[in-house]
C-alpha cells in the first residue's frame, strides 16, 4: 500500500487524498576529474555510493574538458597515474558527456556549468570546493576516507 501510494505521488490529508503532479526532476551531478579516481584511492565504489546518499534519480554529468585532462593525464603522468587515469576513463562511459563551448580551466568550466545549470558538483579539490562554496553549490566529497558527504543543500 505505501509502495503505491510513494509511486502513484498519493498524499493523504485526514479524508481528502490529493494526487501530486510530476515526478522528482532528475538531479545533475557535475563529476571533477579527480571523482573519478576515488574508487582507486579509497577503494570506494562512487555510483552505489551516490545512490544512497542521494536516494533519487541522477544523471552523472562529464563536460568535456573534465575528459580531455583525463586523456592527458592517461598520456603524460607517471605509470601509476596513467594506469589509474586510463582505468577513470572506463569509469567516465557510465556518465553523459556535455560539450560546453567555454574556453578556460576545467575548474572554471565547472563553476560556470553549475551555476549555470544550479546542480551538483562531485570533487575533492579543497580550492574548488571552496569556490563553489561562495556560489551556494552544493558539493559531493569524499569524507573520512570512507564514505561519501554533501556540503550545502541539495
Amino acid at each position: 500500500m505505501e509502495t503505491y501510494r510513494i509511486r502513484n505521488h498519493i498524499v493523504t490529508f485526514g479524508n481528502s487524498v490529493l494526487r501530486l503532479k510530476g515526478k522528482k526532476r532528475t538531479l545533475r551531478i557535475i563529476m571533477d576529474s579527480n571523482a573519478f579516481f576515488v574508487p582507486f584511492q579509497f577503494k570506494i565504489d562512487i555510483f552505489e555510493e551516490l545512490k544512497t546518499l542521494l536516494n533519487r534519480n541522477f544523471e552523472l554529468v562529464l563536460l568535456f574538458p573534465i575528459h580531455e585532462e583525463l586523456k592527458t593525464i592517461a598520456n603524460k603522468d607517471s605509470p601509476k597515474m596513467r594506469k589509474q587515469a586510463s582505468s577513470a576513463l572506463k569509469l567516465t562511459e557510465k556518465c553523459t558527456l556535455y560539450e560546453c563551448g567555454f574556453a578556460g580551466s576545467p575548474d572554471d568550466t565547472i563553476v560556470k556549468m553549475a551555476r549555470e545549470w544550479n546542480c551538483m558538483v562531485f570533487t575533492n579539490d579543497r580550492e574548488l570546493r571552496k569556490r563553489l562554496r561562495n556560489i551556494n553549490v552544493p558539493v559531493i566529497y569524499v569524507r573520512q576516507k570512507s564514505r561519501l558527504g554533501i556540503d550545502g543543500r541539495i
